[in-house]
């Protein structure tokens, strides 16, 4: 038996990975949470699979399931939307598999930012324009961000700035963010990424937020700001140039 943490992707069922098709179809329970996750990505359960939203629960209740499983024998698919290696609480999660001699494996998945900038039909890295990309949230009602880590901090780089779990904050976002990156800085929310109902908002930083209201976007989107977002005029890179080829 063991618990295979799958990253879900941003939510189409075609982004999943073909290891994470299978390791659905071949788990007699599945866990999910259903805010994020798409429940068409259930018919990929087989027949008879126990599913259990994992929206509404503790994190004592989630790992006695995987626990209960683990007693009866039976793989688990545990579902996380985007990829398993930002913001998605796994660590906590297998931490108590391991205290529990449960085993598990990872699965990774598309992450919800690169869909985004999918969406937005930009790259994130230009050259000479910005060649880092920043993962990271606002400090709100979650756990306090680490020392050093606040947004003015992180955008002083003036590469690419990606925030999840973010926009139910963007005005605080902008207000941090425009100190930095100046008030013309490019902008972008995509809202509900690879969903049906998808929303791309595109402006800049003082004019985000307006956008970011009309729309009526509380959550399950990406903020990217930076200048990469706009970028024209710039040199290519070198991975294809004349001398490059030609050494």
């Amino acid at each position: 038996m063991t618990v295979h943490f799958i990253g879900a992707g941003p939510g189409a069922v075609d982004l999943l990975t073909l290891r994470a098709r299978d390791l659905i179809a071949a788990s007699p329970v599945c866990l999910y949470a259903g805010t994020y996750v798409r429940p068409e990505m259930l018919d990929l359960c087989p027949e008879g699979a126990r599913t259990i939203d994992t929206a509404n629960m503790t994190l004592a209740e989630i790992v006695d399931e995987m626990a209960a499983a683990h007693r009866q024998g039976l793989d688990v698919a545990r579902l996380a939307s985007g990829d398993l290696s930002v913001f998605s609480a796994l660590a906590e999660q297998m931490r108590r598999l391991d205290a529990l001699g449960v085993p598990y494996d990872l699965c990774p998945g598309v992450p919800a930012y690169a869909a985004a900038a999918a969406a937005l039909g930009r790259e994130l890295t230009v050259p000479t324009v910005a060649q880092t990309v920043t993962l990271t949230r606002i400090s709100a009602l979650a756990t306090p961000m680490p020392e050093g880590e606040g947004l003015a901090e992180l955008g002083r780089s003036g590469g690419t700035l990606v925030l999840h779990l973010s926009v139910h904050r963007i005005d605080e976002v902008v207000a941090q963010l425009k100190g930095v990156y100046g008030p013309d800085c490019p902008a972008a929310v995509v809202g509900h990424v690879s969903h049906p109902h998808e929303v791309v908002l595109r402006g800049r930083l003082d004019s985000i937020p307006a956008a970011v209201h009309e729309a009526g976007i509380r959550m399950a989107a990406v903020v990217i700001v930076g200048p990469a977002l706009a970028a024209e005029h710039f040199p290519d890179s070198h991975l294809y140039s004349d001398a490059r080829c030609r050494s």
